[in-house]
Order: structure tokens, then C-alpha cells, then sequence
């Protein structure tokens, strides 16, 4: 077996246990609505130690994979989104040993096991760096930006919890809609994941020529009907069909493609969730919050920005401003991406002035953590698979 292979093997491991560790989780919060603390402390400590062996899984994959690629595994989506989504779990592991919440565990694992799925949709073929990827502050930006968002994800997790715990399902409100809207937000990128893999079984990639931002010619590989073309796009594959819409040159069409259709299956899938459960997605899961201790979950939010958010900075601003004068002669240029991490930066820095100058706890703290997870999302699917610029390589 190759390094390559023993990595995948370790990923899917990991994929596993964090699943199995979700339902310990639920044992814990399920049973501490009963009362029965020695039974809730046992299940947490079932779902801690098996999140603990899919942690190290994880690291194997990561550390195996970078042996066999030579470099840090953070240069594409596939390995970007993988990492992330085992800092997730790394933060919630640090978190959890300080506070021991079970219910943290119940919401943070099933969206990092949503992020490593979500990621495996990606070509995983290990391939040589590009010439502008060849530094080593590959390693030292990309890494510190994905473990700053992982902690800022935590904060996030304790905002969504608290939210759902106190907010009343039964009365029409502002608060109802918006924690359902965060709710199908999270159904849309399973969609993604059930696109991907019922296009890759029952569509064949069809080939189109197209102008790129630059003028040149180019050719692309379509895996999912062309709902968007790319700009002046014509079908090279016999039969194929014809693009409903062209696009300009600066929109990537065929990663819009992709988008689009994780919404249209996206919003099937929470249509029939609806239908089978006959509630909102959120009172489903509210019981699972009852007993949990709003004043500790404000803080764990709180906490996680105050150490997440300088991580992020240095990562994603600075590191990354240190190596764009490196590669492009220059420390900032209005890439997309660049904007976007600004963007984030500022929402957390705005985030903690009001919360230590206008007191902003509670619901108002934990609807901007969720907010701020929701940029960076942002920033990882829609900026990523939609906008074209200088870090479209990834």
C-alpha cells in the first residue's frame, strides 16, 4: 500500500469515528435531559475518546500525505477543506477538555464530518506545486489562516447552541426564521456532496473551448449539465448540450454550475426533510440544547473569538501580505480572496468592539459568531468556486 493510500485510508477512518463519536454525544445530551449525570459522563467520555482516535487518524492522513506530496497538503480545495475540517476538530478537542459540554460535540463533529465530505467531492490526485505555490509560506500562511477559522468555528458552534436553546420555536419571530435560514444553509452543502457524487455516476463529463480574463483560448471539462458557460463557450463533445447562459470571463461558470445545482438539490433535500419530519429543522434539534448552560456557552463563543480571531489575522493577513510581496512584487492587490479576508477581519474586530464596549452578550454574541462562521464559509465555497482570480489555482 502507498503512502497515498494509507493517507486515504486515514481520512476515511477519521470520517468514521467522528461519525460514531456524534452519536456518543447524542447518548450524553439525551441523557442528561433524564438526569442521569454518571450515564451522561460515561457516554461523553465514549464520544471524547473516539473523537480522540479519529483526531489522530486525521493527523496521519495529514502527515502521510505530505510525506508523499513533499509539501504541506493546503495547495488545492480537496486538502485545504480536509485540514480545516480536522482543526475543527482539534478546537473542539481543546475546547471540550476545558468545559466538557457534550452537546458541543453533538454540533461540532457532524459539521466537520460536512467539511471533510464536502471536500472528498474535490479531485484528491496529489500533483506538483505551481511555481507561485513553491515557498514555504505555503505552509506557514495557509495553515495559521485554517486554524484560526477552526477556532472561530467553535465560537460559531456555541452561538448556533445557545440560539437554538433559547430561542422560542412556537412564536412566529425574526429569530425563528433566521436560525431555520442557518439550518438549510447546512442542507445545502450536503447538496452539494449528493450532486457531485449522482453526477459522477450517471452524467458523462462533456468538453468545451472557451475565452479565458487573459484572451487566450482555453478548454474545460463540464461533470454536471452546463446550466452556466463559460465566456464565448462552444461544445467540443459530439451531442452534448449547449450552455443555458454564458457568462463573463471573470466568473468561473462551470464552478457556478456546481453551485447552482447544490442549491436546486440542496433545497429538494430540505423540502423533503420537512415533509418526512413535519417540523422545522430546528425544533427538531432544540432538545437536544435544553440543558446546556447558556452563561458557559457565552463564554466559550466569547473565548474562542478573543483566540481564534489573532490566529486568523496572522494566517490570513499578515503572513499572507508578507508572502504576496514575495511571489507578486506587492502586499496587497483586491484579489478576491484578499477582499474577503478582510472582510472577515474586520467582522471579528467589529464583533469584539461591540462586545467589550457595548456589552453585547447573549443572543446579540451569538448571532454575530454565527454570522462570522457564515462570511468564512462564504469565503471557502461561493469565493473559491464561483469568483476567478490569483488564488483560483486552489
Amino acid at each position: 500500500m502507498t503512502l497515498i493510500e494509507w493517507s486515504s485510508s486515514a481520512l476515511f477512518v477519521a470520517f468514521v469515528a467522528y461519525l460514531v463519536a456524534t452519536i456518543f454525544f447524542g447518548g450524553a445530551v439525551k441523557s442528561s435531559t433524564h438526569e442521569k449525570t454518571a450515564t451522561n459522563k460515561r457516554w461523553g467520555m465514549y464520544g471524547f475518546t473516539v473523537t480522540i482516535i479519529g483526531f489522530i487518524a486525521n493527523l496521519t492522513y495529514f502527515i502521510t500525505r505530505w510525506i508523499a506530496a513533499g509539501h504541506a497538503p493546503v495547495s488545492n480545495l480537496f486538502e485545504f477543506t480536509a485540514a480545516f475540517g480536522m482543526m475543527i476538530v482539534g478546537a473542539f478537542i481543546l475546547i471540550y477538555s476545558m468545559y466538557r459540554i457534550a452537546a458541543l460535540g453533538l454540533f461540532a463533529l457532524p459539521i466537520a464530518v460536512i467539511i471533510i465530505a464536502y471536500a472528498s467531492m474535490f479531485p484528491t490526485d496529489v500533483s506538483p506545486l505551481i511555481p507561485a505555490l513553491q515557498s514555504y509560506w505555503l505552509t506557514i500562511h495557509v495553515i495559521t489562516a485554517a486554524l484560526g477559522e477552526a477556532i472561530l468555528a467553535i465560537s460559531a458552534v456555541a452561538g448556533l447552541i445557545w440560539l437554538l436553546k433559547n430561542i422560542d420555536m412556537t412564536k412566529k419571530s425574526k429569530q425563528r426564521f433566521w436560525i431555520e435560514a442557518v439550518m438549510y444553509v447546512l442542507i445545502l452543502v450536503v447538496g452539494f456532496i449528493v450532486s457531485t457524487t449522482i453526477f459522477s455516476v450517471a452524467y458523462e463529463p462533456v468538453e468545451y473551448s472557451y475565452v479565458d480574463v487573459e484572451g487566450a483560448e482555453q478548454t474545460i471539462e463540464y461533470t454536471k449539465p452546463a446550466l452556466f458557460g463559460m465566456n464565448e463557450s462552444t461544445v467540443i463533445t459530439e451531442g452534448a448540450m449547449q450552455p443555458l447562459i454564458e457568462m463573463p470571463a471573470l466568473v468561473n461558470a462551470k464552478k457556478l454550475t456546481t453551485v447552482v445545482w447544490s442549491i436546486l438539490i440542496g433545497s429538494v433535500l430540505y423540502i423533503l426533510l420537512r415533509l418526512i419530519l413535519r417540523k422545522r429543522l430546528a425544533e427538531v434539534v432544540q432538545p437536544f440544547t435544553k440543558k446546556t448552560n447558556s452563561q458557559l456557552l457565552d463564554e466559550i463563543g466569547y473565548r474562542s473569538v478573543l483566540i481564534g480571531f489573532p490566529v486568523f489575522s496572522l494566517g490570513a493577513l499578515i503572513f499572507a501580505m508578507i508572502w504576496a510581496h514575495e511571489a507578486w512584487g506587492r502586499f496587497w492587490g483586491w484579489d478576491p480572496k484578499e477582499v474577503w479576508a478582510l472582510i472577515t477581519f474586520l467582522f471579528y474586530a467589529v464583533y469584539l468592539h461591540l462586545r467589550l464596549t457595548k456589552g453585547w452578550q447573549g443572543e446579540k454574541s451569538a448571532w454575530l459568531a454565527l454570522i462570522g462562521f457564515i462570511i468564512i464559509m462564504f469565503n471557502l465555497i461561493a469565493v473559491n468556486l464561483i469568483i476567478a482570480g490569483l488564488h483560483s489555482y486552489a
